[in-house]
């Protein structure tokens, strides 16, 4: 009965998920097409709050302003709306995008509410395609409840807009602290019936992206067996750490949460240079666990959890990485 729920669990979620992360999806295409009049409506905004009641609060315009100049109403959400609480119930009508008001970017709608980031900035989104994508995450919410772990790119475009330009240099620096140990950098030993077959697979499977790294960066990757990891060229280090450098707020905050998921920095160093599609990065991050399915079994609400999870926060970093770029 337990498993029942958790796969119908897993379903709808995936459903409502694909749903905002599809472009060719029927919601994204009904907000592709929505007027934009909203341009001539009163200024309006969405934030959150800091208080622990988890209720909606919605901040009528002031009564005392003339009606032809632009009224400040406002919708404060707590900040469990980040965690992954079901907050409060749906209070808009109609999700549209609309131009920023400075012209640079776009933003989404809420009727006539401004979305607005957990610090009260305003969600400026750098592409009409990813404010197009994050509309649709929030017209799927259901009318009984918001619920964030439906939103995986509101999530990251509040990360790429809040918290990477302020942490950018402690992000990296994880990343790199973690690299000499990186899932593609380690192999099973082989010498018996039990791990042999793991090294046949990682060496078909890995082997090329290693390949690609070192034509990509000029220094050949170093393997090694201990759970501790080995040492890599200070060559590929620098030209690793110069890389993500170079990386705008999106497509880092993208790369952190890949790098998360997948246990390595190398794997969504391949997405991004588009080595890799998101299938045959999600076979890769789970070779190991996956032949151990395939020689024990499934368990039921836990190996179909843990996939269903994965799938979730790649797919939705690499579409909200592809979804970010201008061009």
């Amino acid at each position: 009965m337990a498993a029942l729920v958790v796969r119908r669990a897993l379903s709808c979620r995936n459903a409502i998920v694909a749903g905002a992360l599809s472009s060719q999806n029927r919601h994204v295409r009904g907000i592709a097409t929505a007027a934009h009049s909203e341009t001539e409506a009163p200024s309006s905004s969405f934030a959150f709050s800091s208080d622990k009641d988890d209720s909606i609060r919605i901040k009528a315009p002031s009564s005392g302003r003339c009606e032809t100049s632009s009224s400040s109403s406002s919708v404060t959400m707590p900040m469990s709306f980040m965690t992954g609480s079901i907050v409060g119930k749906r209070f808009y009508k109609q999700v549209t995008t609309r131009k920023a008001d400075d012209g640079n970017g776009w933003t989404v709608m809420l009727d006539y509410r401004t979305l607005k980031t957990p610090s009260k900035k305003s969600l400026k989104l750098p592409t009409l395609s990813l404010a197009k994508a994050i509309a649709a995450e929030w017209e799927y919410q259901q009318t009984d409840g918001i619920r964030p772990f439906t939103m995986p790119l509101m999530r990251l475009a509040c990360t790429a807009l809040e918290r990477v330009p302020l942490t950018r240099p402690k992000i990296i620096e994880n990343l790199m602290k973690k690299f000499n140990q990186d899932l593609v950098f380690c192999r099973s030993p082989g010498d018996d019936a039990l791990t042999s077959p793991v090294l046949e697979r990682q060496v078909e499977k890995i082997d090329p992206l290693l390949k690609w790294v070192e034509s990509e960066f000029g220094y050949k990757p170093i393997v090694h067996s201990s759970f501790f990891g080995g040492k890599q060229e200070v060559g590929l280090v620098n030209a690793i750490e110069s890389l993500l450098k170079k990386l705008d707020d999106c497509e880092l905050a993208s790369v952190d949460a890949m790098a998360a998921a997948a246990h390595s920095l190398v794997i969504p160093v391949g997405i991004f240079h588009g080595k890799l599609e998101i299938e045959e990065a999600i076979d890769l991050i789970r070779l190991e666990e996956d032949l151990q399915v395939d020689k024990w079994g499934l368990v039921e609400g836990g190996h179909d959890v843990d996939i269903a999870d994965l799938r979730v926060q790649i797919s939705s970093a690499a579409v909200f990485l592809g979804l970010s770029r201008r061009c």
